[in-house]
């Protein structure tokens, strides 16, 4: 990987953390975007001390808001001039019905939209640098998602786990749409569940009398989750490995591609979804 750019979001923790530690590891530049800017600082250190890697670059962005993504851009081109990976991985589980800056419910504005856009903005990039490589994290929570195109931020009856659900199913439907447009460029896009992880995702969500179910939620990780470096394995191999080289349009589950929902293959709710993004980010 040396010689090449990789921007990874989320990755001040988690999955993110360990994808651009190993891309560093790898000799990368890495790229990586945090909302907070002391854990930005502390992971760039540690991830720069630990890899020798001096390639190793955090910049702040709060990836929920359009004004920081459209920053974080900017802050991106004034460096760098090209991008061969791209990972989407900043998102949240909200318990409660939240709004973002703009407006629009959290899990959405964040799962979907920041995805969304921030691809959007950096296409030109990834375009000139191909062939480069677009990987975008889903779930396996997909499968519960029933997309209401009419309301997609869950205005009349907003749940938790359906809104994530349905976040992470916009999520695949996004990549295979974005893979149909992308056919001819160079640039592929791909998408993954990186499995059940022990990390702080959903933990720091447990507020109020949720507050309660904390210590239950860290005995039934420890129980049932995989490491953040299991989680992290397949982020990487897609985005570095020759065996997918050209792959695109897919969606994989522990290196292997698999079949997602029966509605992500539908085409017509693919291309409604992606002209309502244009409208939600203007």
């Amino acid at each position: 990987m040396k010689n090449k750019v990789c921007l990874v979001t989320g990755a001040t923790a988690g999955i993110g953390e360990v994808t651009a530690f190993k891309l560093a590891q790898m000799g990368a530049t890495v790229v990586g975007v945090g909302r907070n800017p002391a854990k930005c600082a502390a992971t760039e250190s540690r991830i720069r001390a630990e890899t020798e890697n001096p390639n190793v670059e955090f910049l702040v962005a709060d990836l929920s808001s359009q004004a920081q993504i459209r920053a974080l851009d900017a802050s991106f081109r004034q460096k760098y001039h090209r991008l061969d990976v791209l990972v989407n991985n900043a998102g949240a589980f909200n318990f409660a019905r939240e709004v973002s800056v703009d407006g629009i419910e959290m899990t959405f504005a964040l799962n979907h939209l920041g995805y969304f856009l921030l691809t959007h903005l950096l296409l030109d990039v990834l375009k000139a640098s191909a062939p480069a490589r677009i990987v975008s994290v889903s779930s396996s929570a997909h499968y519960n998602g029933k997309l209401d195109l009419d309301d997609l931020e869950m205005q009349k009856n907003f749940q938790g786990w359906p809104a994530y659900a349905n976040s992470k199913l916009a999520n695949v439907l996004f990549t295979y749409e974005l893979a149909r447009r992308l056919e001819g460029t160079g640039v592929t896009a791909t998408v993954l569940h990186p499995g059940w992880v022990a990390t702080e995702f959903a933990y720091n969500n447990l507020r109020g009398w949720l507050g309660l179910f904390r210590p239950f939620y860290r005995l039934f990780q420890k129980m049932t989750a995989i490491t953040p470096e299991q989680g992290a394995d397949t982020i990487v191999y897609l985005a570095t490995s020759p065996e997918v080289e050209g792959v695109t349009g897919k969606f994989f589950v522990e290196r292997q591609e698999k079949r997602s929902l029966a509605v992500s293959y539908d085409e017509g709710v693919a291309k409604k979804l992606w002209e309502i993004s244009e409208r939600m980010v203007r």
